[in-house]
């Protein structure tokens, strides 16, 4: 069975060190995509923009900075408040994102009992996949058997 842990928020994001908007937001987690989170933010238009990175990212984003190329993810204080920063970075732009850290580890905290940390492998089923694929069968049999038989004669 399938679950979706989901969390509606509202991030800033960062335009310059003294000005921010509002940017509804919302965290989706799905058991049956265990490694990603998926964030999508209503922007004004009419298609919202979605993101998905490594669950893995966000938890050791709100505790040290992390992460190299188009999402980079770090902790820090503004104005006294605990917040996590996201920098994304697109072909179409870039966007620096906070987001208030109570928020995104609780979400994050019931991420992690849905798919604890170190099992979501189990929860793609890719170990009995390739049980299943490497089975034999009985076409294998014909396959492995060599059709020419030997090329040694056989005592003449």
């Amino acid at each position: 069975m399938h679950s979706v842990v989901e969390r509606e928020l509202e991030l800033k994001l960062v335009l310059s060190p003294e000005r921010s908007i509002p940017v509804p937001a919302r965290l989706t987690y799905r058991t049956n995509d265990p490694y990603a989170v998926h964030i999508t933010f209503h922007v004004g238009s009419d298609h919202p923009v979605n993101w998905t990175f490594a669950r893995e990212l966000l938890v050791e984003g709100v505790f040290r900075p992390c992460g190299h190329g188009d999402v980079r993810v770090w902790p820090t204080k503004v104005d006294g408040r605990s917040v996590v920063l996201m920098a994304l970075t697109s072909p179409d732009g870039d966007a620096l994102l906070e987001a208030p850290t109570a928020q995104v580890s609780a979400w994050l905290e019931r991420t992690l009992r849905a798919v604890p940390p170190g099992s979501e492998a189990e929860r793609l089923g890719i170990d009995a996949g390739l049980a299943e694929l490497l089975t034999p069968t009985p076409a294998d049999d014909l396959y492995l058997r060599d059709p020419w038989g030997s090329d040694e004669s056989d005592g003449q």
